[in-house]
C-alpha cells in the first residue's frame, strides 16, 4: 500500500470520529486518484425557505472536499484560509457528491478545486480553496 493510500485511510478514520459527520450525515471516501469524495444524502432539515438544500450546506460540503483532498499531502494540520463557492443551480432535493482535487501542494499553502454534483451527475456548485499548512501535528490533534 502506498503512503498516500495509507494517509487516505487515516483521514477516513479521522472523519468518522468528527461530530460534523454525524450532524450532516456525510460520508468520506477517496477515489483511485486519491481525491476526496464526499456524499451527502438529501435532508429536509437542511432546506431553506423555498424548500431546497441551503447554499451554506453546499459550501460546507465543498470545504470538506477541499480540506480532505489537501490533507492527504501533509502530516500536519491544515486550515482553510480562503474559499470561493459558485452555486450554479438548485440541488432539487437530490443527494449530493463532492470531489476535491489538489491543484498545488506547496510547503506552506495548498490550493484545491472542488465540485458538487447530484448523484445523477448534474453539476450544481464549484469551488476553490486555499489551505495553510500549520505546525500542529495531526496525531496530537486527534487525541484532544
Amino acid at each position: 500500500m502506498s503512503d498516500r493510500r495509507k494517509r487516505c485511510e487515516e483521514l477516513v478514520a479521522l472523519f468518522s470520529r468528527a461530530p460534523i459527520k454525524k450532524t450532516l450525515g456525510m460520508d468520506l471516501s477517496f477515489n483511485e486518484k486519491n481525491e476526496s469524495v464526499f456524499e451527502l444524502p438529501h435532508n429536509p432539515g437542511f432546506e431553506h425557505g423555498l424548500g431546497d438544500t441551503h447554499g451554506g450546506i453546499i459550501a460546507t460540503l465543498l470545504d470538506n472536499a477541499g480540506w480532505f483532498a489537501v490533507a492527504v499531502y501533509y502530516d500536519s494540520w491544515v486550515a482553510t484560509v480562503e474559499m470561493q463557492v459558485r452555486l450554479l443551480e438548485p440541488a432539487k432535493r437530490e443527494a449530493l457528491r463532492a470531489v476535491g482535487r489538489v491543484l498545488r501542494a506547496g510547503q506552506s499553502l495548498a490550493v484545491a478545486e472542488m465540485e458538487a454534483r447530484t448523484l445523477s451527475g448534474r453539476l450544481i456548485a464549484t469551488g476553490s480553496g486555499t489551505f495553510a499548512v500549520t505546525s500542529l501535528e495531526m496525531e496530537k490533534e486527534k487525541t484532544r
